[in-house]
Order: C-alpha cells, then structure tokens, then sequence
C-alpha cells in the first residue's frame, strides 16, 4: 500500500470531516464540531487562504489528515482512519505540519487528553513540555530543531 501526502483542496472538505467523524478517541460529531464553530465552510477557508491542512491518501482516497493554526504556532489536529492507524500516515502528516510550524516559531504547541494514545504518539515523535491545563487535557511542545 503506498501513502501519498499532499496539502489539502477544497475537494477534500468533505472526506477530511469523514476522517475527523470516524476516529474512536477524541471522537466529535459533525454538530459538535459545528457548535465548536468548525464548519466545512471554516475549514474550506483555511485550506484557501492560509493553506495549512495537509492530507494523506491511498489510491487517492483521503485517510488521514493535519491542519495547524499557523498564527498560533499549533498543531490544531491530526487525524487517520482506524483502519489505518500504524502505518505512517500520522507520522507524515504531523512532521508536515511541524515543519511548516517552524517556519514561524521556535515552540510549537497542541492540546490533547493526557491518557489518549494520541499523547503517548506525539510524545513519541518528540513534543513534551507536558503541561496539565484542566484535569483532563495536556499540553505538549516541541521546539524547532528538537
């Protein structure tokens, strides 16, 4: 199976909501993620103007996906199928991310729930700095070169 990696088109709006509404941890509806004020329209306009969302893709199905708010020095999500989960898909996707993230800051940083997987993956690929922020949540950084 090849994995393929590409900055995101708005003709992915759609497939990159499948994958946000398909994972089993952090899992968010289509409502909740609308009442959180993410909307295909929101994340249509991020990929237009501020092209920071990248995607991953199997015979150009889209299976995962990152975005990051670049003025904000975060990565804001990252996200893979289940069924695809393990095979370097996030990993390529967050060093996408990273990698533009340190175009413009020294510290990047993300928030995630401190006994997800997620965690122990970002951990794994170098973020640390871990701070508790409510009894749930951790935040993570990593510094540029790190």
């Amino acid at each position: 199976m090849n994995i393929n990696t590409r900055t995101a088109q708005l003709t992915d709006v759609a497939s990159i909501f499948d994958v946000r509404t398909s994972v089993v941890e952090n899992h968010l509806s289509r409502e909740e993620m609308r009442q959180m004020g993410i909307t295909e329209s929101v994340v249509a306009d991020m990929i237009e103007k501020s092209r920071c969302v990248w995607v991953a893709t199997v015979n150009e199905k889209v299976i995962g996906f990152s975005m990051i708010l670049p003025d904000e020095g975060c990565l804001f999500a990252a996200f893979v199928l289940p069924e695809y989960e393990g095979r370097g898909a996030g990993r390529s996707l967050v060093t996408l991310a990273e990698r533009e993230l340190f175009k413009h800051h020294e510290i990047a940083w993300l928030e995630t729930d401190k006994n997800s997987r997620a965690a122990q993956f970002y951990m794994q690929l170098g973020w640390g700095n871990k701070k508790h922020i409510n009894g749930t949540d951790i935040r993570l950084e990593k510094y540029r070169g790190g």
